[in-house]
């Protein structure tokens, strides 16, 4: 097994707000392998974001803290960096895809300068020509037309998704080894999406970056990933292979998620949604997070936070539930799928 290239330990990620303190990630630990691609999912405000923002110094600080944690990238902590250091990693040797193109783009600047900013910020000795040749090279591996035309476009000359092809140029002009994309598609149409997913497939194998892929889609996950984490309430809840989880879920949360979801080769009068709201992440029930919405749940899920625990050894299958072998042989509506 080779070395991960990033380990998380114990991050805890809280805001002081108004109201109290939100626990917004609590206690989050994972590997990520060279060439891997990691899927986070969970519902809005599960602690996905957080918890990649926090590696790269992105949470404003105050009022967000990092109260404990490590996260070990080519033997170094990201979190003990300082600003100056981490600058020279963040869009270098770690890069990050942004929700919406058109908030992390300067409006004023053209497309190509931004893109030739990325490379000489790093590399500040490089020649004009030089940067200009390998922006417009980045504009046709993304799959933009007329790369040499749009090298001095701006970006509200862009549609949605040559924006997002863009942002996702700028991720990669220093080749980095760890591409974290946070809901890349979130704000494109079905067909752009699929474009923009192929784009990032052949990206990461021009590159062979690692990937962290946040999403809301279960869909992108079965597509674009290896492995996934499922997030509930700033916690992982379970973890392992794709295959697995989609095949054999054993955290009711999970379950939840893909029952929720539309299959398109069955004739589905209404969704199942899961039943209640997220808790509060200000004021969290005692015992299990997800106790309150739960099918499983009894007096020990009121009382006790499950750890997360093995329930697959050889298949690197984890689940943080105090019944998950009450799950075994229970099937999702998409089980049979990879079956």
């Amino acid at each position: 097994m080779p070395e991960p290239l990033l380990a998380i330990d114990n991050l805890v990620v809280e805001f002081k707000t108004e109201d109290g303190i939100v626990h917004a990630v609590d206690g989050v630990s994972y590997e990520l392998y060279p060439g891997e691609t990691l899927g986070i999912v969970g519902e809005s405000g599960s602690g996905k974001s957080v918890s990649t923002l926090a590696l790269l110094g992105l949470i404003p600080q105050p009022p967000g803290r990092i109260v404990s944690g490590t996260a070990m990238f080519k033997g170094r902590d990201l979190l003990r960096l300082k600003k100056k250091e981490l600058r020279r990693v963040r869009g270098n040797e770690v890069a990050m895809i942004f929700q919406d193109p058109m908030t992390s783009l300067n409006p004023v600047l053209s497309v190509g300068f931004q893109l030739g900013e990325a490379i000489k910020t790093h590399f500040p000795d490089e020649k004009d020509d030089a940067v200009k040749k390998r922006v417009v090279d980045l504009l046709r591996l993304v799959g933009v037309p007329n790369a040499e035309t749009r090298f001095n476009q701006y970006p509200h000359e862009f549609s949605g998704g040559m924006r997002q092809r863009a942002m996702i140029a700028m991720a990669i002009t220093n080749s980095p080894s760890l591409l974290i994309a946070d809901e890349p598609t979130t704000a494109l149409d079905v067909t752009i999406q699929a474009q923009v997913l192929e784009v990032m497939k052949r990206v990461q194998q021009e590159t062979e970056a690692a990937t962290i892929l946040i999403t809301h889609d279960l869909g992108i996950v079965a597509e674009m990933c290896d492995r996934v984490l499922v997030m509930y309430a700033g916690h992982i809840v379970e973890t392992g292979t794709v295959e697995t989880i989609f095949r054999a879920p054993r955290h009711p949360y999970t379950i939840g998620l893909m029952n929720s979801l539309p299959k398109l080769t069955e004739d589905e009068e209404w969704l199942e949604p899961i039943t209640g709201a997220p808790p509060s992440l200000i004021d969290l029930p005692p015992g299990c997070p997800f106790h309150p919405r739960c099918f499983l749940a009894r007096e020990k899920c009121r009382q006790e936070n499950p750890p997360l625990a093995p329930v697959d050894v050889g298949a690197g299958h984890a689940s943080a539930c105090h019944f998950s072998e009450e799950l075994i042989g229970r099937k999702s509506k998409f089980s049979e799928a990879v079956a």
